[in-house]
Formats: structure tokens, sequence, C-alpha cells
């Protein structure tokens, strides 16, 4: 068929893989960073001028790294919001990330509505400082000027999508994205303008929602532009998951997500009801604790780094010799226990070694993860695969304990660029779905991402015996934490 692009505008840089469109291999590749004079407040600002997102592209894609590139399809971090006057002006600097100055706006929100059983029922998530509707509250509330002169909304991917159209008067996006800003539903497949009211103080003009194999349209020369999707979404799709796999991210917070053919609708607020770049839906949940725990035991151990850590916790064994670590070191989203600390319990004399805790440490962590698993897994979410995400997945400690844990098969993807993949991805299908070549319903199949595979095997009953002690714990500590 020929080739295609995906690129990804990440919080920092721009990365675009140009691919077969028949087996997914990546041909060619570029990446730029975001210009940081286009950045106000230092650090990971909460402003951004979206015009550094189309610099980096461009920067990214110099050399003639798109030639002969048929179609392209753009991913983009979660979360951005870009205001636009009735001019299709920027009304201001997009308003990225998770800033806590939206903090006091989400809790506003949530009151606003009705608590947050009410938005888990309405959209499918309970708002956040990262979501849109949230930083709309934040403008309505400090920036009224700007939030009066708002007229149209658009998120990061959208954006790029249209500025690499020409800035037509249609204006798209796709259910992944949508799903994420807190006034679309995945369960509905509709908006619900009365809550960008809420937050914004009046209506405002959303993209159209594109299906998964629908094209945004044409660039000036040519090109076809796919609907676009969200990083997240993005990634997924460029990693391959489908029914009955799950994808725990390690990060300094921790996420579960896993692929479902339905939207759930949580009204405990655990779970956040997302749309995938296919047609499927995307269940996740958090803990605000992942990476951080292995940290924070590297430090009070002395160890230099999580290397080191992994190192000394092989030399314990699984249980840790009684240890158990509840890593809610800054309290917890999954269990919601948001004001708590963590607890070590166990210790006693033969157990109070460092490698000991090292191990306590790990165990703790995937546990916690585990936990998010089960809230999936709780409402008949079928786990069989784990794709296994971040770098500390390639630590050691993490694989001998992750497969028995978790009990499913662990996937741990060789690094690569999966959310730019994904988007090329997208851009294949929506090519072949317009020449007739590719059914609209079926994505095109792509060579999976190299990986090694992990299996519980004859350590599963031991990993369960140390999750179940885990949960012990847990139950002993705060009672009822996971009861609706």
């Amino acid at each position: 068929m020929g080739i295609v692009a995906g690129l990804d505008s990440s919080p920092d840089f721009t990365r675009i893989v140009v691919c077969d469109t028949d087996t997914g291999a990546v041909l060619r590749q570029g990446y730029a960073p975001h210009p940081l004079e286009a950045r106000e407040g230092g650090g990971r600002p909460s402003d951004v001028d979206p015009q550094a997102w189309l610099l980096s592209l461009g920067d990214a894609a110099s050399g003639g790294l798109l030639e002969g590139v048929q179609a392209i399809g753009v991913s983009a971090q979660a979360g951005a919001v870009v205001p636009l006057d009735s001019q299709g002006g920027t009304v201001r600097p997009a308003l990225v990330g998770g800033d806590k100055r939206a903090q006091v706006a989400a809790a506003d929100l949530i009151d606003a509505l009705g608590g947050r059983q009410a938005w888990a029922q309405s959209v499918g998530c309970v708002p956040g400082a990262a979501q849109p509707v949230t930083k709309l509250r934040w403008l309505a509330k400090t920036e009224p000027e700007n939030a009066a002169r708002t007229a149209m909304l658009l998120q990061a991917h959208d954006w790029l999508v249209w500025q690499l159209l020409g800035r037509p008067v249609r204006r798209t996006t796709d259910r992944g994205g949508a799903s994420g800003t807190g006034y679309w539903s995945a369960a509905s497949g509709a908006y619900r303008p009365d809550l960008v009211e809420l937050a914004l103080g009046h209506q405002a003009m959303l993209p159209e929602v594109l299906g998964p194999a629908d094209a945004a349209g044409h660039t000036p020369e040519g090109l076809l532009i796919s609907a676009g999707t969200g990083e997240t979404m993005a990634a997924a799709f460029g990693l391959g998951i489908g029914l009955g796999d799950a994808v725990v991210s390690l990060g300094a917070s921790g996420s579960v997500m896993a692929v479902h053919p339905e939207a759930l609708v949580d009204p405990s607020g655990m779970i956040t009801s997302l749309a995938d770049a296919t047609g499927m839906h995307l269940p996740v949940v958090t803990t605000t604790n992942a990476v951080r725990a292995l940290r924070g035991a590297a430090d009070l151990l002395g160890v230099p780094d999580l290397e080191a850590l992994s190192e000394l916790a092989m030399k314990s064994t699984p249980g840790s010799h009684g240890l158990v670590l509840l890593p809610y070191l800054e309290g917890e989203r999954t269990p919601s226990l948001p004001h708590t600390a963590g607890t070590l319990a166990g210790l006693r004399r033969e157990s109070m070694k460092p490698e000991h805790l090292a191990r306590a440490a790990f165990e703790g962590m995937l546990c916690g993860l585990a936990d998010a698993l089960d809230v999936l897994r709780g409402r008949g979410v079928e786990v069989r695969r784990v794709f296994l995400l971040g770098a500390a997945a390639e630590l050691p400690a993490v694989q001998a304990a992750a497969p028995s844990l978790f009990a499913a098969q662990v996937v741990v993807p060789q690094p690569a660029d999966y959310a730019a993949i994904g988007s090329a991805r997208q851009a294949a299908w929506a090519l072949g779905a317009s020449q007739g070549t590719l059914d609209p319903r079926t994505p095109p199949v792509w060579q999976g991402a190299a990986a090694q595979v992990l299996e519980a095997g004859e350590d599963l009953a031991v990993g369960q015996a140390v999750r179940q002690q885990y949960v012990s714990v847990r139950e002993q500590t705060h009672p009822g934490a996971f009861r609706a």
C-alpha cells in the first residue's frame, strides 16, 4: 500500500515515525524538543503557546522525513485544552498538565454537580486537576475575561490536526480524546454541553467526534490526516493490545488500563471510563504510589539507585520474611485513602534486614497495582496478559514477582515510540478505509511489539500467598477500604 506517518506531541517533544502500511515496520523516525522560549513559568509549565507544538513538529519532520508519506496520524498529550475565540485565534496559552492550581476548581465542580457519583454516572470520570473540564472552571474563576472570549474548545491533538488541514471550518476530534475531557461520555457517545456551561459559565463550540477509521480531511497538498487521538489511546493501539490484555504503567504513580467491549460506570469513581482508538473502551484505574515507593525505600536503605535496590531485593525471598509494606506514601487513590500514610507490618528480629525491606517495597508496589487490576476484574474485565511499561519494568525484582502477583502472563515490551506507532497505524487504517482496501470496523494487523514474555509457572501459588498476606494487612489496617 505504501507508507504512513505517526506523530506524537508529548509535553516536552515531538516524535515522528514513518511506517510501512502493510507490516507496521518503522522505516524512518524523527525527534525534536519543544522550543523552550514558548514556555512560561519555568520547569514543566501549565501554560504553553501551542505554536511550540507546530515548531517542534516542523523540526522533527525536517530533512525529507515525510517524503512519500500518504497519510498522517496525530497523538498528543492528554488533558491539554486550547481555548479559541470566535475567529479561531488562541484566547490564551494552552492549559496543560495536572496543574495544582486547578485542584480547588476540581473540588468545586464535583460539588456543583452533586458529588463524585454524579460525575461518574454522567461522563464516566470524576474531575481531577488534569482534565479539560476542570481547567475551564479554573479559567472562569481566575480569568473571567478570557473565559468570556472562549468560543471553541480543542485539545492538543485536535488543534494540531486542524492546523495540518489548513484551519478549515470543520473541527474534529476522536472518541479517545473526547472521553478524557470530562464533558463527553464514553457510555452514551455524546457530549454533555451542560457540563461545559457548568465549568466555563457559557456554552462553547465542540469538535465533531469522528469514528476510529474516519479521516479528518486532506491537507492542501492532498495528504490524508486521520482522526488523531490521545497519547494513552495511541500507545495502546501501537502496542496492539486487545480483549484480555491490560497495561500496567510504572511511573512515580501507577495506572492500570484494559480493553473492554463496554463503558464501565463506576459510582465510586475508582474507574475512569475512557474510549480507545478502535471503537472499544479503556477503563483505567490509577494508584498514587508506584515507583515513588521504590525510591523511598532506596533512600531509607541508602542505596544509590533502583538497580541497586532490585539487586538487594533479590537476596530476599518471596514474602520478604513476613514484611508487608502498604505503599501509601502520598495517600492513595485506589483504595480511596487520600490522607493516610504508608504502613510497614510484620517486623520481627529475623525480618529486620535491608534485603527484606527492599523486597517488601517491590512486593508492596506490585500488590497495590494488583489491587487496581482486581477493581477491573471485579467488574467483569478479563485480564489474561499484562503489558508492563516504564523503566522499572526492566528491573529483575519486578520481573521476578509480577507474573505470580498479577496471576497473569506478563509482557515487557522493548522501548519504542508506541504512541507514534499507534498514530501511524490509525493513519494506515483511515487510508485503507478511504481506498476501500480495509474494513472500517477492523484495524490493520501489524507486527506486535518485540517483548520479553514472563510466566508465573510454578511460582503462582507462592505469589498468591504473598498477595493474600498483603491483602490481610491492608484489611486489618484499613478495613473495608474497597467496599462500595
